[in-house]
């Protein structure tokens, strides 16, 4: 949830990494700070509580300078964000220093046992036991050193062998990618760093266990960053460093190993995103810019993933073959947040289309209720990152209990990727806004390729049918630039009306209910407005009492005329929206083009284009997403680094 930049090679490395660092502080905003050396210069430091540009200030008066260095933008998991909890983390000696991604669970045992052997510690972080840690690994290391040049001849012993140990003794003790290794083996929990030392100059050790790490190689210069948009600027060719990895990056390249030393080879991929899709283009917010950026979004997701002419979904990176699908009793989506509510809306297409029982769980829960194992059930993981921690262990959790598992994930190469038999990319660029919006979008258009797909195998929808929703689908994008053009001054009018709101209900039914989550969701978000989502038929059963005329109520009343089912949603619907205005409450309607008689009803109406009822949340979802960004544009929020949130939680 840090950034991370890195970088050691011919440049000055301050202006790069505080570039790299502008680009992640979406992963981190409560303090920064940055370590630089080389080119002459020694070691030195320089940190700021706040955002980045307190740290920019800083360096402003006082500069510092070398060719490599590491910085970090920091969010809080330990400590109060203070300059003393910032990162860098200096040792006990000040020459060795690390930034720190993740938690380290067993920090207060190992700050026990360092205090007990006299180190000291400024801070109240677990990553300031890190550097203390490698510190005390040089020690121990330099202790058995002294021992061995200090020791005489032992029985049944030669005077060659006690000389050629005390040869060994004589040159150096440990190099600091050894003891950064000897260091992580003492740590659990969760933690990607970056370590370097002024002992070993033009020399970075990274090393990853859990959270990601990536990195970038350069013309004669190398990265090291928490995220892709950290370091593309600089370079498209990047390595995702893998769990139980360390990369030692110097001048002359990255030697690549695993925790046990056995030296691995470096493969490097290619990143498509163009640098500029990371910047705002004109845009006031990023977030602004992602939710504009949603017809491009659904569009390439699913590109060269169905055909026009017959119908059919191709999904090529799948190593689950068509038969183990048909046999498949069930599907088990676990994601969290944003993702989880997409996995919601993806059950109702997936049990729809496919006939197939869907359960979805918060990754977060779903390793402590105990699953049943069954072997046939498949696993689908749903994420913006590929970095979710949660997400990850429901993923181990699902492989232990025998399931395949599938991810659908916006970074290729990522960790739930590298995991999963089968993998659909979300093809949606890179989302800077903490408040995912296009991630949804095509997340939602990614689980219903998938339902279709299934659906397909399965033999549970007609050639014609498909052929229709295939052609429905390819439709989205225009009609989703349709809603951008018409709605955004409308949620502008609205938000006038209803910023000083104190709390919001969110009502939907059916597929429509998870999207009435996610409209809560994005409001408490960014505008810091209290929202609560719920199924529009348990209005009498509690939410009704807290009806008033001070409280809005966002109803989402869309239908597919073509549907009975949905109809009757509709019908129901437009029953809780009477419950709601007799009660005095305030009615904003996301209502189907053409709905002329829900405007007889309430107050306020947002109109979309009409489409198949499972595609209609791709449309519904985008007035939430603009009524939440206006809504906390004129309430002063920061919108694209909420408080307290980070875009990437790679922790528990």
């Amino acid at each position: 949830m840090c950034g991370i930049v890195g970088y050691i090679g011919p440049k000055p490395c301050v202006p790069v990494i505080m570039e790299g660092l502008a680009r992640l502080e979406y992963r981190g905003y409560d303090s920064a700070g940055i370590a630089v050396a080389g080119g002459g210069h020694p070691l030195q430091l320089r940190r700021a509580p706040g955002k980045l540009r307190n740290l920019a200030e800083i360096l402003a008066k006082d500069p510092v300078h070398g060719t490599y260095g590491i910085g970090h933008t920091r969010w809080a998991t330990h400590g109060r964000p203070t300059e003393e909890n910032a990162h860098p983390h200096r040792d006990g000696t000040g020459t060795l220093v690390v930034v720190h991604n993740g938690i380290v669970e067993n920090y207060l045992q190992l700050k026990t046992a360092l205090i007990a052997k006299g180190h000291k510690f400024s801070s109240e972080t677990d990553t300031e036991i890190i550097a203390h840690v490698i510190q005390d690994e040089f020690e121990l290391a330099g202790a058995a050193v002294a021992a061995t040049g200090t020791r005489t001849l032992e029985a049944n012993e030669s005077e060659a062998v006690l000389t050629e140990a005390r040869a060994v003794s004589a040159g150096p003790s440990l190099s600091l990618e050894e003891a950064v290794r000897r260091a992580v083996a003492r740590l659990t929990g969760a933690f990607a760093i970056g370590v370097l030392s002024a002992h070993e100059p033009d020399k970075l050790v990274a090393a990853r266990m859990g959270p990601p790490a990536v990195l970038g190689i350069g013309e004669g210069e190398f990265f090291l960053a928490s995220d892709v948009p950290g370091i593309l600027h600089h370079t498209r060719n990047i390595y995702f460093l893998q769990d139980g990895e360390i990369a030692t990056l110097t001048t002359g390249g990255i030697v690549l190993t695993d925790f046990a030393a056995k030296v691995l080879e470096l493969k490097p991929q290619r990143i498509t995103w163009d640098p500029i899709q990371a910047e705002k283009a004109g845009y006031k917010h990023f977030m602004l810019k992602e939710i504009n950026e949603q017809p491009r979004a659904v569009r390439d997701t699913t590109l060269g993933r169905v055909s026009l002419d017959s119908g059919r979904v191709f999904l090529p990176d799948m190593k689950i073959t068509p038969e183990e699908f048909k046999a498949a009793t069930g599907v088990t989506i676990a994601a969290c947040g944003t993702s989880w509510h997409a996995g919601l809306a993806g059950k109702f297409m997936i049990e729809r289309l496919a006939r197939l029982p869907v359960d979805v769980d918060y990754a977060s829960e779903y390793r402590y209720r105990d699953p049943i194992p069954n072997p046939l059930e498949l696993g689908l993981l749903i994420t913006q990152s590929g970095e979710t921690a949660d997400t990850i262990a429901a993923q181990h959790e699902l492989i232990a209990k025998g399931s395949k598992t599938l991810a659908i994930c916006n970074v290729v190469g990522s960790a739930v990727t590298r995991l999963a038999a089968g993998v659909i990319t979300t093809n949606a660029g890179p989302e800077i806004g903490v408040a995912s919006t296009k991630a949804f979008t095509a997340q939602l258009t990614a689980l219903f390729t998938l339902a279709l797909y299934l659906a397909q195998v399965r033999g549970t929808v007609t050639f014609e049918h498909s052929l229709y929703l295939v052609g429905e689908l390819s439709k989205i994008p225009a009609k989703l630039e349709e809603v951008l053009r018409t709605v955004d001054d409308q949620c502008h009018e609205l938000a006038k009306s209803f910023s000083t709101a104190r709390d919001f209900l969110f009502l939907g039914r059916g597929i429509h209910y998870p999207i009435a989550l996610e409209g809560a969701l994005k409001l408490k978000e960014i505008s810091y407005i209290h929202a609560e989502g719920y199924p529009a038929g348990e209005m009498k059963h509690g939410p009704n009492a807290l009806i008033d005329e001070t409280l809005p109520v966002v109803c989402i009343a869309t239908q597919d005329p073509n549907d009975p089912s949905s109809v009757l949603k509709y019908e129901k619907t437009l029953s809780n929206i009477q419950e709601v205005t007799a009660r005095s409450g305030r009615v904003i309607a996301i209502a189907i083009e053409g709905d002329t008689h829900i405007g007889q009803l309430v107050e306020h109406v947002i109109h979309i284009p009409q489409t198949h009822e499972l595609l209609l949340p791709i449309l519904e979802v985008v007035p939430l997403q603009l009524l939440a960004y206006h809504i906390a544009v004129r309430r002063g929020c920061d919108v694209d680094q909420p408080r307290n949130l980070a875009k990437s939680v790679t922790v528990e």
